[in-house]
């Protein structure tokens, strides 16, 4: 990909600096939530999976976040005893198993998150919608970019 003109490149160059700079503040943060509620990082990792798609197989689960099966088991293994998760039987398959996040025990995490969103919102507010949109877009196409990059590095 060429850039039009020096000018956007520089602009492109503060795009990835701050993109950067927001993954890992956004990563510290995620560390300190997850330490509060005396959880493992990469427990937390799984944890959000579960709460953003939903009850996953565990092989499932292990492909998103890019661990090994047995891995995946002591994460689980560790999340249901802490009342943070949930194996059942798969109703379409009962030789199969569904790992659910708790939701009674999202509200722990909610409160944590208050300020940060507080804060997102008061940020959002100071957008028009055309401009939220085009936001979200580049975020989206951004996420997908680094699903992408995780993925050629797995293979």
């Amino acid at each position: 990909m060429s850039f039009k003109s020096p000018g956007q490149r520089r602009a492109a160059n503060r795009v990835k600096d701050a993109l950067r700079d927001t993954t890992l503040q956004v990563a510290l943060l995620n560390h300190r939530v997850g330490s509060r509620l005396k959880l493992r990082d990469v427990d937390f990792d799984c944890l959000n999976l579960l709460n953003q798609h939903g009850p996953l197989g565990p092989g499932a689960l292990a492909k998103l976040a890019g661990l090994h099966p047995a891995t995946m088991t002591g994460v689980l293994d560790r999340l249901e005893k802490a009342g943070w998760a949930t194996r059942d039987r798969d109703p379409d398959d009962r030789r199969a198993v569904v790992v659910r996040a708790a939701p009674e025990r999202g509200r722990e995490i909610f409160e944590l998150y208050a300020g940060m969103n507080g804060s997102m919102d008061e940020i959002c507010a100071g957008y028009t919608v055309e401009q939220l949109e085009l936001i979200d877009e580049f975020l989206r196409r951004t996420a997908t970019a680094g699903r992408d990059s995780t993925a050629r590095l797995s293979d």
